[in-house]
């Protein structure tokens, strides 16, 4: 095919509608696309890429002008078959021509693609060994219809890109006579590992490899060697025919055994190479790197495309260098969506309190606006340095007993760490850990206050309620502060939020111990299965009693036909924008009397909480009532008396005390005093664990009444030109509302915020454990599929239900039937409304003790925690057969 050339010289000048490759620059995508700005990048940095030029946007929107886009298959039809311009393809023929007339390769360069967010990869069409003006230009016309391609269409609708903004340049560029071709990634996809590159190859066109139409050889480098080698059949190439256009041929099978690698069709010196070039791509880009590469007949190597890898997770820093883990407390938390700038750093202060009540190094001279060293925000996730524990005995056992109960599959990720070097003991870690938790257990008393909770659980509801009752009772500012001083209120508030939790929860720590207690007596008389029992219907809940007080306003409302005519019930549930007109309506005071009452009466109690609560960038329910309107909507159309929550409520409380009674008559038979001590404790469970959620309730109502301050300095700002609207003032943090109220205009920062939030809502993985060179070790771990196909997760609530599916990510405004399997991403108390009319549940987070399968033992729904990609693998409308005792999810 002869030589090929890096560049050559631009055919056009001004407006003309071809550029030269090399005169494209990242700032030409509006006219070039991802792909053509990306190789223009390449070759100014001197960078291996054969000769080419781009037929830019200017040239598509004159093929397209009149054309119909609503329609995408209409407008394909239309695009393919206008004939392209006059002036366009005199351009393009003598651009053609002055590349050398020799077979070219045509590939789409969309102004949406190969970007740093949304690669669209494979959505438009490329065209290989194209011979000949007129095949060229045909081969242009069907680039530009591959814009409008059903998958293409769907790609950029799933990632919310308007259709009216895209436009289609095309790459035109010299065939390289590929030898061997395939794809390089700068870091490793699968593990996430930066540091480690990996690429696919096998002989001919890297099209069989790209498409996927061949097993190739996979060969990982690290450190300037390759590290790993999986040698493919490579039993298909794809060929230049000497005429135009490519061929399949078959080829005989190599040695795939083969320990040496002399079967591979790279040699480790030609893998080592491509990963070197491949870190000058990264390095010039900034980012890991796709990278389309082919060797020629002489062992040349040139790259045909780079584009951003967009599926990795970012890389929390590392303080020292050194290689660090982070587990993720949002996922903690039962958050997967991302947390608004302002909730990061209301987290931060929080964290920093936590820090200093702890004593932990840095933390007394640290900024009080600013997080502990250990706080990192990482793809609009709040994540947490845990290398410290790891290297500590005390913190080992302490975090992998908590996470096994909160969230079990981090626990058994974090497990996995400890016989990795970079995070064995270090010596002296037990009497450092115990110098900084005893000062702490000491100054709140929390010995003795569990102790005296034991004694009389009474006094401790009391005691707990108290603080309640405090938290509720502080105010926020005079209505004539200023925006300054409502800062001020706000960071002041959030700085002594986490002061509420040690005094509250060694109450239902208590519980918790006389559970560890009642199990170690009974041994095998109490199970897994019995201790579900035990712990239904536990009475002292503040989100189970919430949820109770909904279920009883969805009865006076059901009772007043004007209330209950104006929440439905459609065919179809209320919808969004009718949940909508109804939340307009009751802050004008319009809705029907029994509704408008008593959901004012529930809000003024629960108005503080929402779903995403942790995050003080969530409107709260009483600014926003949507979702509690879409509960009651839920709650109206369930009309099986038996199934109604309080009468579920009820007689899991009766399954409790059988539980009871039941055990400690099998422990009698043993031992009588070990019966009464057994008694005792699960007294104890029921009347002190059931407080677990009354110190989060506590953090809550003051992150919202933070909120409210800030949403006035929000005001403020928004009535000054400094915000756009006053709900930006969450997009940005603490210290940079103060400079704006000193006068700094932040709406660029804001919309850049913005936008990066829109982009991780869409993100459906979050690392539960990442390590600071990018690696998540969950990926690393080997998949173990049950021969009956059966999901696996961790057991929460005991119970079987078979059902059809409803997959929800987001409560509000969701359709739940009654009886259906809630399957989620996770829950926290925002979502709990949805429990009452579930058949059973299935999270991909969570462990046995996390907030929804607590919830879900209360109501005595099955529940299996911990599955992971639940919300993928299964869709809305399958029948599953939840089995919460064993921790299984069967597709019916």
């Amino acid at each position: 095919m002869g030589t090929v050339e890096r560049s050559v010289p631009s055919s056009a000048v001004g407006s003309s509608p071809v550029v030269d490759l090399a005169e494209l620059r990242a700032g030409d995508l509006p006219r070039a696309g991802g792909k053509a700005a990306n190789l223009g990048e390449l070759i100014a940095a001197g960078l291996p890429v054969p000769g080419g030029f781009c037929i830019t946007t200017d040239a598509y929107a004159q093929a397209a002008a009149g054309v119909d886009t609503g329609d995408p298959a209409r407008a394909r039809a239309a695009i393919g078959a206008a004939p392209v311009p006059d002036d366009v393809a005199a351009a393009i023929i003598d651009a053609y021509r002055t590349l050398g007339d020799g077979p070219v390769a045509v590939r789409s360069s969309a102004t949406a693609e190969d970007l740093p967010t949304a690669s669209f990869a494979g959505q438009q069409d490329t065209y290989l060994n194209v011979v000949g003006a007129d095949a060229l230009l045909d081969a242009v016309r069907r680039c530009w219809a591959s814009l409008w391609t059903d998958r293409a269409a769907a790609y950029r609708a799933e990632l919310g890109i308007d259709d009216a903004e895209v436009r289609l340049a095309v790459v035109v560029q010299q065939m390289v006579d590929a030898h061997v071709a395939g794809v390089l990634f700068t870091a490793d996809p699968v593990s996430g590992r930066r540091t480690r590159s990996v690429l696919d190859a096998s002989p001919g066109l890297g099209e069989a490899v790209v498409s996927g139409m061949v097993n190739p050889d996979h060969l990982a480098v690290e450190n300037g060697r390759v590290v790993d080698r999986r040698l493919g059949d490579k039993a298909v190439a794809i060929r230049a025919l000497a005429g135009g256009g490519t061929e399949r041929v078959g080829l005989r099978t190599t040695d795939t055994t083969d320990p040496t690698g002399a079967a591979a069709c790279v040699t480790d010196a030609q893998a080592v190479a491509l990963a070197d070039l491949g870190r000058r791509v990264e390095a010039h880009f900034g980012s890991p790197q796709d990278i389309e590469w082919a060797l020629d007949g002489d062992g040349a190597i040139w790259l045909t495309q780079a584009r951003p890898i967009t599926t990795l997770y970012p890389v929390p820093p590392s303080r020292d260098g050194a290689l660090r883990a982070f587990a993720c407390a949002s996922l903690a938390q039962g958050l997967t969506r991302p947390i608004t700038p302002m909730g990061l750093a209301a987290f931060g202060v929080i964290g920093g309190t936590a820090a200093r009540l702890f004593g932990l190094p840095d933390a007394q001279t640290a900024d009080p606006l600013g997080p502990p060293p250990a706080f990192s925000s990482v793809g609009g996730r709040a994540f947490v340095d845990v290398t410290a524990v790891l290297r500590n005995p005390v913190g080992r056992a302490a975090a992998t007993r908590m996470l096994g109960i909160m969230e079990a599959r981090t626990a058994v990720v974090v497990g996995g760490l400890v016989d990795d070097p970079a995070f064995a003991l270090v010596a002296g870690g037990r009497r450092r850990a115990l110098r900084r938790i005893v000062p702490a257990l000491v100054r709140f008393r929390v010995p003795l206050v569990m102790m005296q909770a034991i004694a009389s659980p009474a006094a401790a509801r009391r005691r707990v309620d108290a603080l309640g009752a405090r938290a509720a009772g502080i105010t926020g500012s005079s209505p004539d502060a200023s925006a300054a001083a409502r800062l001020d209120r706000a960071t002041q508030v959030l700085a002594t939020a986490l002061t509420v939790f040690p005094r509250s929860a060694p109450a239902f720590a208590a519980g918790f111990l006389m559970r560890a207690v009642a199990r170690r007596l009974a041994g095998t008389d109490l199970d897994d299965v019995t201790m579900d029992a035990v712990l239904r219907s536990l009475p002292h809940n503040v989100t189970t009693e919430m949820d109770l007080q909904l279920w009883a306003l969805a009865q006076q409302v059901r009772s007043d036909p004007a209330s209950a005519a104006a929440l439905g019930p459609s065919p179809g549930g209320v919808q969004p924008t009718d949940l909508a007109a109804l939340a307009t309506g009751f802050h004008a005071g319009t809705l029907p009397t029994v509704l408008q009452e008593g959901l004012a009466a529930f809000l003024r109690r629960y108005g503080h909480r929402a779903v995403a609560e942790i995050d003080l960038g969530m409107p709260r329910w009483r600014e926003q009532p949507e979702h509690v309107l879409g509960a009651l909507a839920n709650y109206l159309r369930l009309d099986d008396p038996a199934a109604a929550p309080d009468v579920r409520f009820a007689a899991g409380e009766q399954v409790a005390r059988q539980a009871v009674v039941e055990v400690v008559d099998r422990v009698r038979r043993r031992s009588p005093w070990r019966a009464r001590v057994v008694g005792f404790a699960l007294g104890r469970v029921r009347e002190l664990v059931g407080l677990r959620e009354a110190p989060k309730d506590h953090l809550v109502r003051l992150i919202a009444l933070a909120r409210t301050e800030l949403a006035a300095v929000g005001t403020d700002l928004a009535a000054r030109g400094l915000l756009g609207d006053a709900d930006d003032v969450f997009f940005l943090d603490l210290r940079e509302v103060r400079t704006a109220l000193d006068g700094a205009d932040l709406r660029p920062v804001v919309a850049t915020r913005r936008e990066e939030y829109a982009r991780e809502l869409r993100r459906r993985h979050v690392p539960r454990v990442l390590l600071s060179d990018g690696t998540e070790p969950e990926a690393l771990a080997p998949a173990s599929v049950p021969d009956d196909g059966a999901l696996v997760g961790t057991p929460a609530s005991a119970g079987t239900v078979t059902a059809p599916a409803r997959v929800v990510l987001d409560p509000v405004g969701a359709h739940l039937e009654p009886g259906e399997v809630l399957v989620a991403p996770s829950t926290d108390p925002g979502w709990t409304p949805l429990f009452l009319t579930a058949g059973a549940l299935v999270m991909e987070m969570g462990g046995p003790n996390s907030h929804g399968a607590v919830v879900a033992r209360e109501y005595g729904i099955p529940a299996v925690v911990g599955v992971p990609g639940a919300t993928t693998r299964i869709t809305t409308g399958t029948r599953l057969t939840v089995d919460g005792a064993a921790g299984r999810v069967h597709f019916a």
